[in-house]
């Protein structure tokens, strides 16, 4: 099987900080790596240790951070053969970590910016071919939608993962899965401060496939028009960086449906990889491998026989 990725790709400049720093403050102490990152890059990284192929669209310089790139996915056994590069950087984002495993992300978007729905013609052939198509919202919305449409023509399913936050009903009505997280949820169905249910509520007067909302420690909720469905967390060893575990969900979910499961099999997946991310720091070192995400899953379900 082969899922199709279109997102972003970057460098990640991660910054473990005692306390997150105050407007006009300076915190000391912190500790500084340097790795691959970017949703889409994640997500396929992720889709291909978890035993699926896996192919990338995306955009980086010809900088040096481009040429890392290109090697990482070399040996991650990513396709990248569709990757655009341009005269723009490479995406950098500088995130802060604090003691509780929480972030902070700014992004200066460089070459993913310079990217053209034009240039997606490139990929058509992989989307065409592929068993699924995976779209995060770093890249510009209109290369989105025309990969988007892309897969649509060609009947291959959609799962959208609409992080950064979206309203672009018309993209997202095109996805037969939609992957937000409660505030981009509200966010897409412009109801800020709503509870999960009232926006699913909203979403659902327009939308006619599955959403799997996203809720940290919370676990997950998987909704359409007939039924929702609430499916637990899986309790980490740790909660040290939460930095990759939402391209982890999104990754181990494409996987997961793609092989055939339900969307709440997919779902309770997917929590055990993200579970397994939290746990480890920086984004690529956390993304799982199968076994990894077994174990997990045969803890979770020790641990509620046991309850």
């Amino acid at each position: 099987m082969v899922i199709a990725v279109v997102g972003g790709y970057g460098v990640g400049l991660t910054m473990t900080v005692p306390r997150a720093p105050q407007a006009g403050e300076t915190v000391s102490g912190g500790r500084l790596a340097r790795g691959h990152g970017g949703k889409g890059s994640n997500q396929a990284v992720g889709i291909r240790r978890l035993g699926q192929e896996s192919a990338l669209f995306t955009g980086v310089g010809t900088d040096d951070a481009g040429d890392a790139a290109i090697r990482f996915w070399t040996d991650e056994g990513v396709n990248a053969g569709a990757v655009v590069r341009t005269a723009e950087a490479t995406m950098t984002g500088f995130i802060l970590v604090d003691p509780q495993g929480e972030n902070r992300i700014a992004i200066a978007d460089g070459a993913l910016a310079a990217l053209r729905p034009e240039d997606v013609a490139g990929f058509d052939a992989v989307i065409e071919a592929a068993d699924r198509l995976v779209v995060s919202l770093e890249v510009p919305v209109p290369v989105a939608r025309r990969a988007v449409q892309a897969a649509r023509d060609a009947d291959i399913p959609v799962l959208l993962n609409p992080a950064p936050a979206t309203r672009d009903r018309e993209l997202v009505g095109l996805a037969d899965v939609i992957t937000p997280n409660l505030g981009e949820l509200a966010e897409l169905v412009d109801a800020p401060g709503s509870s999960i249910d009232e926006c699913l509520a909203r979403l659902f007067e327009w939308y006619g496939g599955t959403a799997i909302v996203t809720c940290g420690g919370a676990g997950a909720v998987v909704a359409d028009r007939q039924r929702t469905e609430r499916v637990p967390a899986v309790t980490p060893d740790a909660v040290i960086d939460t930095t990759g575990a939402g391209d982890s969900f999104t990754a181990a979910l494409a996987v997961a449906l793609t092989e055939g499961a339900s969307a709440v099999d997919a779902a309770r997946f997917a929590a055990a990889a993200a579970a397994f991310t939290v746990g480890i720091p920086e984004v690529i070192p956390a993304l799982p491998r199968r076994d990894d995400v077994e174990q997990m899953l045969t803890r979770a379900r020790e641990e509620a026989t046991a309850r």
